[in-house]
C-alpha cells in the first residue's frame, strides 16, 4: 500500500445523496496536478466512471488499497486540466 500526505476525504460518514456531490466539490477546487485520497466503504468504480462522462481527461485515478473494509482512492487533477 502507498503511503502519502495528501489531504484525505473519508466519504464513509457522508450521507450517500451527499457523496458525489461533495467528492466532485472537492476535486474541483484543487489545482492542476494537486490530488486528495478518498476514502470509502465499498469500491468506488462508479463514481470513476461519472468522473469519465462529467470530466473527461480531468482525472488521474489510482487504487491506494482495495478493501474489503476500506477503499482508498488517489485521485489527482490532470496537469492539463482546464
Amino acid at each position: 500500500m502507498e503511503t502519502t500526505d495528501a489531504p484525505t476525504l473519508d466519504v464513509r460518514p457522508i450521507p450517500p445523496k451527499d457523496k458525489h456531490p461533495t467528492i466532485f466539490e472537492t476535486f474541483d477546487d484543487l489545482a492542476p496536478g494537486d490530488h486528495f485520497v478518498l476514502v470509502n466503504d465499498h469500491d468506488p468504480n462508479p463514481l470513476y466512471y461519472q468522473f469519465e462522462v462529467e470530466r473527461p481527461g480531468e482525472l488521474e485515478w489510482d487504487y491506494l488499497e482495495e478493501g474489503p473494509e476500506v477503499w482508498r482512492v488517489k485521485l489527482t487533477k490532470a496537469a492539463d486540466a482546464a
